[in-house]
């Protein structure tokens, strides 16, 4: 199997998920957000200073899967920067580059290259904010990683599956899985991981067009595909599933099955700080809001379970795959957001999906209405919802939002998240909208107006 090159092969629109936001908006949700962000020595500081104090963002979270050795940011040097530099000239990110980029192993460097400037800033945060990441101009393991993924084109390397934690990953199998989905081979989401169901859809494909169905996409299975057209236009074959899907499902929430993941946990308590009835942390408002939730979807009938236990801190992976293992209809993620000032504010939902690739159609919309009901219920600002593509939201098989639900640095938001009636109106705010998902076309309810007890007496449990 030969390796494909080392970096991605795409185009920016410099464009934002938030049209009403500006270049000087401090929130994270902001795709195209300047936020600033610490340095690893400060990331890994204790956790216990004055109020309010945190360990890792959540934010920073979903792009490192673990420890980098070095971040590189605005004024640093080094040949990981000049690497990059040469990376986003070959992609057409940066004009003008006189150095090297023809993304080849014995790449030769200008020491001017090395020097990570204003220019770099602006292109890599393009290609994040491409990328559905989080644009904050630095280079992290995530931001390599997303590199990585988007480095192959399909015919770049053989492809096959691998064994359990060494899946193929990257843009050709994006690719792969998506011509695979238009010939109705392929009906899960387009992740590009090569998995055992892209293994299974290459096969059945395989069999199909006369070829050894072993799964493996060589030269003769690209041929084979090259062949065809997409047999479906207009639309997306995704959606029309995920739509289908939901449907079926029907209207009733008995038996629907949701996994909410309350953020942090164990000796991870994140921001300590003062509530009306004195300090309380980060992981209480969190684990409190996941059980006030999980009390009233067990009351309207659902199956609910709770992605990690109150003494354990999993990650993002871990998480995801309990959710996978439970057969989970729904995920539902809660997290708060933080930033350096008090000026960030307001709660945002996110779903799967970036301007590069797919998206859930069904996450969608339900962070849609999640978004829209939390912030008519309580006094949060509204800083609506956006695709992502982080771990928690792409690598579960349903689909999955997460709700930040305020600024855990805002005096305004942490007024309203540790106020426990405000807890409850988020709590009543997602059950509602799960409700109003699975009425689908009949769901006539005003926002902010429907209550738990109707929704009570509508399931015939009052």
């Amino acid at each position: 199997m030969t390796d494909g090159p080392r970096w991605p092969r795409s185009t920016w629109k410099r464009s934002d998920f938030s049209p009403r936001c500006t270049r000087s908006c401090p929130s994270r949700h902001c795709s195209s957000s300047t936020r600033a962000r610490r340095s690893r020595s400060s990331t890994v500081s204790s956790r216990r200073r004055s109020s309010p104090t945190r360990s890792t963002p959540w934010s920073e979270r979903q792009d490192i899967a673990a420890v980098y050795d070095e971040v590189y940011k605005l004024g640093d040097r080094g040949p990981r920067v000049a690497e990059v530099r040469g990376t986003l000239a070959r992609l057409g990110f940066i004009d003008g580059f006189a150095g090297d980029a023809t993304g080849e192993a014995n790449q030769r460097w200008r020491p001017e290259d090395e020097t990570f400037d204003e220019g770099l800033d602006s292109a890599l945060r393009g290609f994040q904010q491409h990328r559905g990441i989080i644009a904050d101009g630095h280079i992290t393991e995530g931001t390599l990683r997303a590199l990585r993924e988007a480095s192959y084109s399909l015919g770049a390397r053989v492809l096959s599956l691998q064994g359990p934690g060494h899946y193929l990953v990257g843009d050709d199998v994006a690719e792969l899985q998506g011509h695979l989905h238009d010939l109705g081979f392929f009906t899960s989401r387009i992740d590009g991981h090569f998995g055992p169901m892209t293994h299974d859809a290459v096969a059945a494909y395989q069999l199909n067009a006369g070829l050894n169905p072993d799964g493996i996409v060589g030269p003769a299975t690209l041929r084979a595909l090259s062949y065809l057209g997409r047999r479906i236009t207009g639309g997306s074959p995704q959606a029309i599933r995920e739509r289908e899907q939901i449907r079926a499902a029907g209207p009733q929430l008995t038996g629907k099955r949701v996994v909410l993941d309350p953020g942090f946990g164990g000796s991870d308590t994140g921001s300590i700080v003062r509530g009306p009835y004195g300090d309380i942390a980060e992981e209480e408002i969190l684990w409190d809001l996941a059980t006030r939730t999980e009390g009233r979807m067990i009351a309207a009938g659902m199956e609910t379970i709770l992605s990690r236990p109150r003494t354990d801190n999993p990650s993002n992976l871990e998480r995801t795959s309990m959710a996978n293992a439970f057969g989970a209809d729904l995920m539902i993620s809660l997290r708060c957001d933080w930033y350096p000032n008090d000026k960030a504010s307001g709660a945002a939902t996110f779903y799967y999906g970036s301007e590069a690739g797919a998206s859930s159609m069904t996450g969608e919309r339900l962070a849609g209405i999640i978004q829209r009901e939390v912030t008519a219920r309580t006094a949060l600002g509204d800083n609506r919802p956006h695709g992502r593509t982080w771990d928690v939201l792409r690598t579960t098989k349903m689909p999955t939002v997460q709700l930040d639900a305020g600024y855990i640095t805002n005096p305004g938001d942490v007024a309203q998240l540790t106020n426990p009636d405000t807890r409850d109106a988020i709590a009543e705010a997602i059950v509602v909208a799960v409700k109003r998902l699975y009425m689908f076309d009949k769901d006539v309810a005003e926002t902010g107006q429907y209550s738990f007890s109707e929704l009570l007496a509508e399931e015939g449990r009052l």
